[in-house]
């Protein structure tokens, strides 16, 4: 019996069987009705997904990175992840890394057979000089997907944390990760479109996974990204926006503030918010490895 046939994600759905003589809406409805389940099968993998988040902190506090990889839209969607951090959070290109198989160029074109060599994400992973505080983590909706295994190898033979996104049950991959999530969104809209259920299911997971790691990394001031790189109007509009909301001052308090502080929105909700000058907030976030809310309750603990 073929394999693949077993596979969760590449079931007939009954429920879809005769989409293609729906009118638009009645084929649209059907869309969402199945979309609507995906969120609960994420919600019944939260207590791993947070396992993830809190090993992986442990290494990132260390100095190690989040490395996402896998191969079609598995691996697009790592990538996406990975590159929408830099600009949302302030951190370094190099703090969050996706790797598709097959290199950059199958984000727009399959690369034919990437996806089935065992070395190829070895090799890959060995480029970005792997290390033991680096975090690995590899999607793969079918869970048996060689490329994102033979990674998961390599990186446990390098003694970097494992973790393994799937959307099938007793997934190959989850036997090489320290932490495996199996997210079962059940048979596709269209038979075996993993970009559909299955993908939004692994988008949602590592929105998770990179916004908490972000929460717990400082980057968040109660809900507000103070971080956030103002390289553009909009950006210096939505710094201002953050720091009023952080502090409760004017509009015209925050620009002058942002100014002060180089366009270092933590900066200048830390000098809003002590009253202190510009050199003795930056040793203060210093001293609290630039972590806003760590700062303001040390300071409110000393006084």
């Amino acid at each position: 019996m073929n394999q693949t046939s077993k596979l969760n994600t590449e079931q007939s759905n009954p429920k879809t069987r005769h989409i293609d003589t729906m009118d638009t809406l009645t084929m649209l409805q059907t869309i969402n009705a199945e979309d609507a389940g995906v969120a609960s099968a994420c919600e019944t993998v939260l207590p791993q997904v947070a396992q993830l988040v809190d090993l992986a902190y442990e290494r990132l506090s260390r100095g190690g990175r989040i490395i996402y990889f896998g191969a079609g839209t598995s691996g697009r969607l790592g990538v996406l992840d990975a590159s929408e951090c830099p600009p949302t959070y302030g951190v370094a290109p190099t703090l969050f890394v996706g790797l598709i198989a097959g290199g950059y160029g199958a984000l727009i074109k399959s690369v034919e057979g990437a996806e089935d060599s065992m070395d190829l994400a070895a090799e890959d992973l060995r480029a970005l000089s792997l290390s033991p505080d680096d975090t690995v983590i590899g999607l793969a909706s079918s869970g048996r997907t060689p490329y994102v295994i033979g990674g998961l190898e390599y990186a446990k033979q390098v003694g970097a944390l494992t973790g393994s996104i799937s959307c099938v049950e007793h997934a190959a991959v989850s036997a090489y990760s320290d932490v495996a999530i199996e997210v079962i969104t059940g048979p596709e809209v269209i038979m075996g479109s993993t970009r559909m259920k299955a993908g939004t299911a692994q988008k949602m997971i590592l929105n998770m996974i990179s916004t908490s790691l972000m929460i717990k990394y400082g980057k968040v001031y109660g809900n507000l990204m103070v971080d956030v790189v103002p390289s553009n109007i909009k950006l210096v509009e939505r710094a201002c926006r953050i720091i009023t909301m952080a502090t409760g001052c004017s509009e015209e308090d925050a620009a002058k503030y942002l100014n002060i502080s180089e366009h270092n929105v933590k900066l200048a909700i830390c000098m809003v918010l002590t009253g202190k000058d510009k050199e003795s907030c930056q040793a203060l976030l210093a001293e609290n490895v630039g972590n806003v809310s760590k700062t303001i309750h040390t300071l409110k603990e000393n006084t």
